[in-house]
């Protein structure tokens, strides 16, 4: 298998638009295999977290590397070193209230952004299961890579 400096090289690489597309794809055979397949990211998990369109109010769901952190979930908007914004951040931003899949698993949950010595204890955890996000973080100079924690509700 290949390490996640690879899929972190693979990602900043790919245009946008089929990033975007790829990850589409992505979730629809993580949730028609029930989490079995598009699972990972390298050594990293991935969950689909589904948002509130902050502009549509549609449903929208996104694979998303996570880090499991007791009973909630760490997730990084880094867009994977694109220069933009993942726009599930914005609409976790506008309405924190969503869901995730882990497997078979569905939960509700209400997200926050993390700040301070928090956002940066989480970034490091988060950096020691996949380093490619400080790569990412370098790719994006004009933003701050907001650092997500997913509470149950």
């Amino acid at each position: 298998m290949p390490s996640n400096m690879f899929y972190t090289r693979l990602s900043m690489a790919m245009p946008q638009a089929l990033f975007t597309a790829t990850g589409k794809l992505n979730a629809h055979i993580y949730r028609l295999s029930r989490g079995r397949l598009m699972n990972s990211v390298g050594t990293a998990p991935v969950l689909l977290l589904t948002t509130t369109g902050r502009r549509s109010g549609e449903p929208r769901t996104v694979p998303v590397v996570f880090l499991a952190d007791g009973d909630r979930q760490i997730v990084i908007g880094s867009n994977a070193g694109h220069v933009r914004t993942p726009a599930w951040s914005y609409n976790l931003q506008a309405n924190p209230d969503a869901e995730i899949e882990i497997g078979r698993d569905r939960k509700l949950v209400r997200a926050r952004v993390a700040e301070g010595e928090e956002r940066a204890e989480l970034w490091r955890k988060v950096n020691k299961m996949y380093e490619g996000f400080d790569d990412y973080d370098a790719n994006t100079p004009m933003r701050e890579i907001a650092v997500f924690v997913l509470d149950p509700r």
